[in-house]
């Protein structure tokens, strides 16, 4: 009979069995204390609901508007409101200025499009629609390029610093090889679905330091290829995303390799934060590539586990102000855990299961420092099945009507597939606050970074269309 481990103080009516178990329910039913003890054994969790639970009705639930859910944040800040002391210490202007510095003196750096879509607009009754192009980022495909590098940068920079503590060691002797003896010294490590593997693994290349990547079962062969041409050791694990997560935190304990993770939980802060200070490179990109004195109305961004919206969010805050946008945060209805976490006004587990074909918002838990920007910084959350994803790739590999045609990978367009669906329905328009007057931003996060299921999707390879 399998052995019964009780956690009464955290989970009253909670019972886990030891016994191998499918990692995503583990991870996207437990607490992050919980997640520490499963990160080195492996179980069963069965779950049943509290007393409270089941007696309680006060929980909110979002509108419908057809296939969509949307619920307007009761926790979210005025527009006068000033950016909070305490998200400071997660974004801050004086942390995006070191950013800049560093990421903009990087090899082949330079600003990704921001795509003006009038026709898209005009269609779907906004007066504008911008989309933040992160296809074209380092040639990596994908906006994770200025996280998990700057993440990777950051870790070795200290880690030298430990080492010569009179020194002041600059990006340039990283970039120059000059602690060459030790970071060649030093393994990072990372789970990854694919993007954020590309990006620690690109950036080890880089920094001159080791790499060991772990991809699960359902990884494609494309992806894997793409990690291992930056010199990483890529190991596949059997079973799904969370198995790799366990597997790499076990083997990084044992090796002394450093874990560059892109979401935080208790105990594991700096990193992720470092990661999310990276986006904020490309937040202001955005600002800046607009025409003079025109600001969004608007944000739609993708959800996950909310360190691009967490960033994007709080730079935007702090830079404009009482300017700011209203920051809407789009989600696949089966990994919905920034929705959840509204609805209970805490930190909550996604409640589907996370099998959804926008591969990288695939997350059952939020990243606690994200949440602390967001759970007062977003207007509205809204989940989507993936049903609308194909259509949205489409339609931006289209460029209908003069608007340029665009490589989005499915993970790219949530935030699109959205504002489509507003585009016909006068009630989730106006649920949403828009209107003729709007200026809609989107931040396409990734481009065709598996070549062959981008094909499939779209019926054409991504250089097909940028031919166009």
């Amino acid at each position: 009979m399998a052995s019964i481990l009780k956690l009464e103080d955290h989970f009253p009516s909670q019972v886990l069995m030891k016994d191998k178990h499918s990692p995503k329910t583990i991870f996207a039913r437990t607490s992050f204390l919980v997640r520490e003890i499963l990160l080195s054994q492996k179980f069963k969790v069965i779950l049943k609901p509290s007393e409270a639970e089941m007696a309680s009705n006060s929980t909110p639930t979002g509108e419908k508007f057809g296939v969509l859910s949307v619920f307007h944040n009761p926790a979210a800040a005025t527009s006068g409101s000033d950016y909070p002391i305490r998200s400071r210490d997660v974004i801050s202007r004086k942390c995006f200025d070191e950013a800049q510095a560093d990421i903009s003196s990087w090899p082949g750096y330079e600003p990704t499009p921001l795509e003006n879509l009038p026709s898209l607009a005009s269609k779907n009754g906004i007066g504008a629609l911008y989309y933040k192009d992160e296809s074209f980022r380092f040639g990596l495909d994908s906006f994770k390029a200025l996280g998990g590098a700057y993440a990777t940068q950051r870790l070795l920079m200290k880690a030298i610093s430990e080492e010569t503590p009179d020194t002041n060691v600059r990006i340039s002797d990283l970039l120059e090889g000059r602690f060459k003896d030790i970071t060649s010294s030093i393994t990072v490590a990372c789970a990854t679905d694919g993007n954020h593997g590309r990006s620690v693994a690109w950036g080890a290349q880089m920094f001159g330091c080791r790499c060991v990547i772990y991809i699960h079962a359902a990884v494609s062969e494309g992806r894997k290829k793409a990690i291992e041409a930056f010199g990483a050791e890529v190991r596949r694990v059997e079973g799904d995303y969370d198995d790799s997560v366990r597997q790499i935190a076990q083997d990084a304990a044992d090796n002394g390799w450093f874990v560059v993770s892109d979401t935080s939980y208790e105990g594991y802060l700096d990193v992720p934060r470092d990661v999310m200070q990276g986006y904020t490179v490309m937040a202001d990109e955005a600002l800046s590539q607009l025409p003079e004195g025109l600001l969004p109305t608007h944000v739609f961004i993708q959800g996950g586990v909310g360190g691009l919206a967490g960033a994007v969010c709080g730079h935007f805050w702090e830079t404009l102000g009482p300017n700011r946008p209203r920051f809407i945060i789009v989600e696949p209805d089966r990994a919905d855990c920034l929705y959840q976490s509204a609805l209970h006004g805490k930190p909550t587990p996604a409640t589907g299961d996370l099998e959804t074909m926008m591969a990288g918002l695939s997350c059952g838990e939020i990243s606690l420092i994200a949440w602390d920007i967001l759970g007062t910084g977003t207007d509205d959350f809204v989940i989507l099945p993936d049903d609308l994803v194909s259509p949205a790739m489409k339609v931006l590999a289209e460029g209908k009507g003069g608007d340029t045609p665009i490589v989005a990978g499915e993970s790219a367009v949530a935030g699109l597939a959205a504002v489509l669906v507003a585009g016909e329905s006068p009630e989730l328009t106006a649920a949403l606050g828009l209107g003729p007057d709007s200026i809609v931003l989107l931040f396409g996060s990734e481009g065709a970074s598996d070549p062959e299921l981008y094909r499939e999707i779209v019926g054409r390879p991504g250089e097909d269309v940028r031919r166009d």
